[in-house]
């Protein structure tokens, strides 16, 4: 794997300047992509397909289970039916990605007898799984603290299908175990702190150890309109969704990713039921309720039962296309969070908002934000706008977007800054198993850190998946 070496601050002025310059820039490439780019995709396709799956899972969302290959389509987005609007990082829809040949910079396949096995003893027994390891390094330019971070994430994941296997209905158990290690001390998600940025510059990359991310049961009913989850739920999965939200293959800050950073909690390997229904042929709506105290690294019921303190939310979406949901969407969600004592925070509410429609096969804009109210949430208001290019339905991909941010009083106990942010990546599909992302993230007036008024991040991801 590749990791970014750990040394001295960033201090040369050039590079400092430069980095501003990028910033600058970043919302003028947003608007000449959406005003010259687009239109033009559109115009070379008489009917355009939505664009390719653009953070490297499904291209349809948490699609039925049918394996029938007139349903799966050529590899673009918009030619699955999906049912659910889960996200790109949703175990059925990275165990779909395994099973897709994807076009890579070397245009080799060292791996073909691997993955051919396991779509035999899949077909055999049910049972689909993956591997997948991950490193993310990150240096900063200034620090009131420590200005770097880097960690390895291993990863099992699983969906057994044992009832309806070959048909549009199934049930069956999901399970995703992880492993998290910082390598220097310093975890990438605890680095924005470090900065002084009120936020998380990655949310996963943690320093937990072995934890459990799901293990739920998932049945589907009615020709998959309707899908219940039920277990140890991660809320990212569902929740105010979209195709770029990956922290593992997309944007990687969390302004970028499921409520803009407007939602306190986002418990995973939580105790709870999801349930998704299609109420007509264009309106989806998800609802969920989940232990808000939830520990991935120790799981438990009792909580959920005894303190009943929880997370609910639901996501109503409406959708031109059911084939195309998670890409082509007008999005809402509700959420509120219980105090929860041990935790020593209030209970809070909120409402996040998504739109996304694809431009041609290659372009997604999207706008999304939120608002929220206590909750410990790390930002009150928040507001991203970006868009992601994508030539080949699963090859290299770049990603580039804007989010302004209020911070939550009620979390930090005083009034601080309105602080800015934009992140800027390109991720190379090397091998048709190994991903490499390099990336570069603006803070721009970090509220906890008013001496400096900009930071610069870079960053360099890999994925290895088997």
């Amino acid at each position: 794997m590749i990791v970014i070496a750990c040394g001295q601050p960033i201090r040369h002025s050039a590079l400092k300047k430069a980095a501003r310059l990028a910033f600058l820039a970043t919302p003028l490439l947003l608007f000449l992509a959406l005003i010259f780019g687009a239109p033009r995709a559109i115009a070379q396709d008489e009917s355009p397909p939505v664009p390719a799956e653009s953070a490297g899972a499904s291209p349809a969302s948490d699609v039925s289970d049918v394996s029938d290959a007139s349903e799966v389509g050529d590899g673009h987005v918009g030619e699955r039916r999906a049912d659910s609007n889960t996200g790109p990082d949703a175990v059925p829809n990275l165990l779909r990605e395994e099973e897709e040949t994807k076009s890579n910079l070397f245009d080799v396949r060292l791996f073909d007898n691997w993955f051919d096995a396991k779509k035999r003893f899949a077909e055999d027994s049910g049972l689909s799984f993956a591997v997948d390891y991950n490193v993310l390094a990150y240096k900063a330019t200034d620090s009131v603290g420590k200005d770097d971070a880097s960690t390895g994430v291993a990863r099992f994941l699983a969906k057994w299908d044992l009832f309806g296997r070959g048909t549009a209905d199934t049930g069956g158990v999901v399970f995703k175990f992880e492993n998290r290690t910082a390598y220097g001390g310093t975890p990438p998600s605890d680095l924005g702190f470090e900065l002084g940025y009120v936020g998380l510059l990655n949310c996963c990359s943690t320093d937990q150890g072995w934890r459990t991310t799901n293990l739920y049961w998932r049945q589907s009913v009615f020709d998959s309109r309707w899908v219940t989850y039920a277990g140890f739920l991660d809320v990212t999965d569902y929740m105010n969704v979209y195709a770029m939200a990956s922290p593992w293959t997309g944007f990687s800050n969390l302004v970028f990713a499921t409520g803009s950073g407007s939602i306190g909690g986002l418990p995973d390997g939580a105790f709870g039921v999801m349930s998704a229904l299609w109420a007509t042929e264009n309106l989806y709506v998800i609802g969920s309720v989940v232990d808000a105290n939830a520990d991935p690294t120790d799981l438990n019921v009792e909580g959920f039962f005894e303190d009943f303190e929880t997370l609910k939310s639901l996501d109503i979406i409406w959708t031109p296309d059911r084939k195309s949901l998670l890409f082509n969407n007008i999005q809402v969600t509700l959420y509120q969070i219980d105090d929860r004592n041990k935790a020593g925070t209030k209970d809070g509410y909120g409402v996040s908002f998504s739109v996304s429609f694809a431009a041609g096969s290659k372009f997604l804009p999207f706008l999304r934000g939120g608002w929220g109210k206590d909750g410990n949430s790390l930002l009150e208001g928040s507001v991203s706008a970006g868009v992601g290019y994508q030539t080949d339905p699963d090859g290299a991909l770049l990603g580039a977007a804007f989010n302004w941010g209020r911070p939550n009083d009620g979390t930090f106990g005083t009034s601080l800054d309105d602080q800015y942010t934009a992140e800027i990546f390109y991720r190379a599909q090397v091998f048709e198993f190994l991903q490499v992302t390099p990336s570069i993230q603006f803070l721009v007036d970090p509220a906890l850190n008013p001496d400096e008024d900009f930071v610069a991040v870079f960053g360099l991801r890999t994925r290895a998946s088997f």
